[in-house]
């Protein structure tokens, strides 16, 4: 209790320092003076990483929406087993992605905010200088595993003709390194609009040149087939054509990126010239503190990562142990559909987190220990608050939402992984924003072992589920919620050790549970009765998913208030606050 109270503390303190004298905060409306409401409030500034970070979240749903839509025509024209393909890829991919690049924005960020909030700007280029030769470097060796060792990758996986896929992905890796380091610093300097829109553009031409490309490379493969007897060249290249399209959008994304790094020159120089730092970084120096940061989230976030890789080995291995090894890409097709949905709110988690790294390591910079509680407990508030309903919603209309966006035979088994595995949204946006949490305090070691011992638990639950209760990719997405949930645990042990910090549970998990619960029900009622009254079809559908979302929204935001799950100070410090309240007030919700 006392801790609770040192950390409420804190909070209070913050925001009566940021909203000023007689104005409202939690708590004290009765000692507040009388009279109007002031017309502006100032963001607090534990709200300011949540506005970026809601930028960056904004324009992740709009990447995740647009690869969700361009997948059904891509899933309809190289189908399951293509899917299947194109996601084993995809999987090794990632984790050369992360060695390569995936852990550039976020070094450089924490790097480059925490020389800028000293006002060291020219070691701030520094960084970003030395971390272009580490890009150019290390992204050249993935890119060329990538490439050699494709049909070794293909073939432990059990799914050989996915090496034209892997193949095709090795030059996107490169790219992706140099474009992680100019997002990165972007990031650092306290702006996540570059990195939102280079993401939009990315996707767009993803979208339409591995559209294009797929059946083209499809048609190609059919003729293949038919030269060499075989029934899988149009589903590998189909697969291979869909991955064209993840370099054409990164290289896209690149160009943009650069050529807003060339536009920011002046202002660099600007500031450079302001500079009054008496002592210049070595780029000896540089490297070292690259390393130390680089490795310790490189070495995290592969072993966080890497457990779709193992679950796609260990899957194959075992259905094909079982018997069963010519279900081995459907299946994993039909759960890569099953990823795509869920990743969709978990992007909001990434998002936060990204604006979050750079955040903190100037709190801890400034040795601001109100700052650095108040962004904490924010952080894991507003993710909360985003992911229990998108889990409760996930789970009352998979049939629904699976059916609009993936009409096929396996329709059955896809919505009933979707409910099975709905909870890993919560349990993954978590662990994904107490990891940035500790490495935004500067414990990077912490995640890489609490990952590696969830690894390592979630390998032995899965090989038992698999192999003893066979109950096959239902084991898959069992064992990834359990790795999620033991991160969660441990990184809560880790964070109330390392800053003496006690989580809040009744506003920030069960209050938004009991809305979520309410707004489930209403918008299965909701499309239920809707399915009822209206005939069949795609487009009646999509009406019927819609009408029910619309009505998930508007009864959780109203539970939230009514029920006091966030209050108006809260309100402010969210994306387009002002306006929020208005309409609260309007509706007399405050």
């Amino acid at each position: 209790m006392e801790n609770n109270n040192r950390n409420q503390a804190y909070r209070t303190a913050n925001r009566e320092a940021l909203t000023g004298p007689g104005r409202q905060v939690p708590g004290a409306a009765k000692a507040a003076p009388a009279g109007p409401a002031p017309r502006r409030r100032k963001k607090s500034k534990a709200g300011n990483f949540v506005i970026q970070g809601s930028i960056l979240a904004a324009a992740g749903i709009v990447v995740r929406l647009i690869g969700l839509l361009y997948r059904i025509p891509l899933i309809g024209i190289i189908g399951d087993e293509g899917n299947g393909y194109y996601t084993s890829a995809f999987s090794i991919y990632s984790i050369l992605l992360i060695v390569s690049s995936y852990s550039l924005p976020t070094a450089v960020s924490k790097l480059v905010s925490g020389k800028v909030a000293r006002g060291q700007y020219k070691n701030s280029v520094r960084i970003y200088r030395a971390a272009l030769v580490y890009a150019a470097f290390v992204g050249g060796i993935a890119a060329g595993a990538m490439w050699f060792g494709a049909d070794l990758f293909a073939g432990a996986m059990k799914m050989p003709y996915s090496s034209y896929a892997l193949r095709t992905l090795a030059p996107t890796v490169w790219i992706m390194a140099f474009l992680g380091v100019l997002r990165g610093y972007f990031q650092g300097m306290g702006t996540m609009i570059p990195t939102a829109i280079s993401q939009i553009l990315e996707q767009i031409v993803n979208a339409a040149v591995s559209i294009g490309a797929a059946w083209f490379l499809f048609r190609e493969g059919v003729k293949v087939n038919l030269v060499r007897e075989g029934t899988e060249y149009a589903y590998a290249f189909g697969a291979a054509g869909g991955t064209i399209g993840t370099g054409a959008g990164a290289l896209i994304a690149f160009l943009f990126c650069l050529f807003l790094m060339t536009t920011y020159k002046k202002t660099v120089k600007r500031q450079c010239r302001r500079d009054r730092t008496r002592t210049t970084d070595s780029y000896g120096r540089i490297a070292g503190m690259l390393t130390l940061t680089i490795l310790p989230i490189v070495l995290s976030s592969t072993v966080y990562n890497i457990s779709t890789v193992l679950d796609n080995f260990f899957f194959g291995q075992g259905m094909d142990y079982l018997g069963q090894g010519d279900l081995i890409a459907a299946q994993w097709g039909i759960f890569g559909k099953y990823h795509t949905l869920f990743m969709i709110p978990v992007a909001i988690a990434n998002s936060l987190s990204s604006s979050l790294i750079p955040s903190l390591s100037m709190a801890v910079a400034n040795k601001s220990r109100g700052q650095v509680l108040d962004k904490v407990s924010t952080a894991i508030r507003f993710s909360m608050l985003i992911a229990i309903p998108a889990t409760v919603g996930l789970t009352v209309l998979s049939e629904p939402v699976n059916n609009l966006l993936f009409p096929s035979r396996s329709g059955t088994l896809l919505i009933q992984i979707t409910m099975a595995g709905a909870s890993a949204v919560a349990f993954y946006s978590l662990s994904t924003v107490t990891n940035a949490i500790l490495q935004g305090i500067n414990h990077m070691n912490t995640p890489l072992r609490n990952a590696a011992i969830s690894l390592a638990l979630h390998v032995l639950c899965l090989l038992a589920m698999l192999y003893w209760l066979k109950w096959g990719i239902y084991a898959v997405i069992i064992s990834n919620i359990l790795f999620a949930l033991f991160m969660c645990l441990l990184n809560g042990m880790a964070i109330r050790k390392y800053l003496d910090y006690r989580q809040e549970i009744r506003k920030t998990f069960l209050l938004p549970l009991f809305c979520s619960l309410i707004m489930g029900a209403v918008s299965y009622g909701v499309s239920f009765g809707i399915s009822r009254l209206i005939p069949e079809g795609r487009m009646w559908l999509g009406l019927q998913v819609g009408i029910a979302v619309m009505a998930a929204v508007a009864v959780y935001g109203v539970a939230l208030i009514k029920l006091r799950a966030i209050d108006e100070i809260e309100l402010y410090d969210m994306p387009a606050g002002r306006r929020l309240v208005r309409l609260a007030k309007k509706l007399r919700l405050l």
